[in-house]
């Protein structure tokens, strides 16, 4: 009889650093539960710390822009941290940190893609939407993949690992290189996922609709 049973979910990159940084994460979330704040207040800062951030970016503070990027980035971490030591995980709340997480990726290049139209590097601007288009792939790939059941957390380039690009290259004025990384890697990284969902769709009794 052919086995249907569904592939265990490999731990993803963001949940591997959740683990191994326990013992930072945690004071800090209950540092800010004792503030009063909320893990989905934690997740809207985060937003707004990369829209400023992307703000920067379009009026070509690239610095300034990293800085504020830098920051807002382990609130990401942070939110989830807060909500199991409050004990209020829900559904709704990693609904909203997901979408949060597309939006301040996609207003980061937003405020690049703006910078190089102004300045009409028309390549930068290509790299820019190469980068957008991947980083979007990625994500949509895994959920794809995730709601029929297969296994997605493959490939060299995640969201954090393209925080750790881009964040860095932003700090030091090197947007070009975080840029042209993220429009690479990112695309590499959404086909490898497809090919890893392939492999496992090959598997006797996994090819069907149940």
């Amino acid at each position: 009889m052919q086995s249907d049973k569904t592939t265990p979910k490999r731990p993803s990159p963001t949940d591997w650093a959740r683990k191994n940084f326990k013992g930072l994460l945690d004071p800090l979330g209950q540092f800010f539960i004792k503030l009063g704040l909320h893990p989905n207040t934690m997740t809207l800062l985060g937003l707004a710390g990369h829209m400023a951030g992307a703000v920067f970016l379009a009026l070509g503070h690239m610095t300034i822009g990293g800085v504020f990027i830098l920051i807002s980035g382990p609130f990401d971490a942070l939110d989830g941290t807060m909500a199991r030591l409050l004990d209020q995980p829900t559904k709704f709340g990693a609904f909203v940190d997901s979408v949060t997480d597309r939006w301040s990726e996609m207003f980061i290049f937003l405020g690049l893609l703006i910078y190089y139209v102004q300045r009409g590097e028309v390549v930068m601007c290509v790299l820019v939407f190469l980068a957008t288009m991947g980083s979007v792939m990625v994500s949509y790939t895994k959920a794809r993949a995730e709601t029929l059941g297969f296994d997605c957390n493959v490939g060299v380039l995640t969201r954090m690992e393209r925080y750790l690009v881009l964040a860095p290259a932003l700090l030091f004025n090197l947007p070009g290189l975080g840029v042209g990384l993220i429009a690479l890697l990112a695309n590499v990284t959404a086909l490898q996922r497809a090919f890893y969902v392939r492999a496992q769709a090959r598997l006797p009794g996994r090819a069907r609709y149940k």
